[in-house]
């Protein structure tokens, strides 16, 4: 699996100290930037990674506001946009969301990718499908 920023690009992108598990945080941030990148055409290395520097830039900073935006909303598995009551601590999680459920995506990672044209389209998250 890619993972496209280190610590020290989210020390960088955030201007605050990276936590101790960031290399987790951004491990999934990587995987939600990859469902993002689903249809999306650029050419890659040997590795994976784009060749182009702005792409390889954009995928750094987008990883980076994604993984700030998992942290900031306390829910870096995703599991709030299916459960109504989420708790981590003892795991109690609660009854399935209505359709109108948080957003999975930061927004600010969506506007990353599209301005650096990795996104063809619109990402539709949350509630407002």
């Amino acid at each position: 699996m890619l993972v496209y920023a280190t610590p020290d690009d989210y020390a960088d992108y955030t201007r605050k100290p990276a936590p101790a598990d960031i290399a987790g945080e951004l491990e999934r941030a990587s995987e939600r930037i990859d469902e993002l990148l689903t249809v999306a055409v650029y050419r890659t290395d040997d590795t994976g990674m784009p060749i182009e520097p702005d792409e390889r830039e954009a995928l750094k900073r987008a990883t980076c506001a994604q993984a700030a935006w998992s942290l900031a909303v306390g829910d870096p598995y995703g599991v709030a946009s299916a459960y109504k009551d989420v708790q981590i601590g003892s795991v109690k999680l609660g009854g399935r969301a209505d359709a109108g459920g948080p957003p999975r995506y930061a927004q600010d990672a969506v506007s990353i990718l599209r301005r650096a044209g990795l996104l063809p389209g619109y990402v539709i998250d949350g509630p407002y499908w």
